[in-house]
Order: structure tokens, then C-alpha cells, then sequence
């Protein structure tokens, strides 16, 4: 199963991850990080690991690691 990996303090909420995945895995939650930002959350089951999201974030706040990485 694919992994992602979401540095929240790093994100700005941007929205650009949530707008692009293919699959609608990740959705904003009602928790702020350190800096008042809305946080992300990740739907492992649902997501592909197509790397989408880490090509978007502008704050590279997400890393995608496939399976047998």
C-alpha cells in the first residue's frame, strides 16, 4: 500500500493537492497546524500513490513513497 507522508507545518493550505488528486483522497480537516493553516487529511485505502499531490505542493509538505520503497 502506498504512504504518504505530510509535513503539516510545512503546508499553507493551499488547496492545490485536494483540487488535483485524480482519486479524491485528500480532504481538509477542521484542525490548524502551528501557523493557523487548515490540516490535510489522507485516505490511504483510496489513494494510488500517482504522486499528484507532491507534484502540486507548492510548500513540499508531501512526499510519496510507493510500495517496496
Amino acid at each position: 500500500m502506498p504512504k504518504i507522508i505530510y509535513d503539516q507545518n510545512l503546508c499553507k493550505a493551499c488547496g492545490l493537492c485536494v483540487e488535483f488528486c485524480p482519486v479524491k483522497a485528500i480532504t481538509f480537516t477542521d484542525n490548524l497546524n502551528e501557523k493557523g493553516y487548515r490540516v490535510l487529511s489522507f485516505d490511504q485505502e483510496v489513494c494510488t500513490a500517482c504522486g499528484t499531490c507532491y507534484r502540486m505542493c507548492p510548500d513540499l509538505a508531501i512526499t510519496v513513497q510507493r510500495e517496496g520503497r
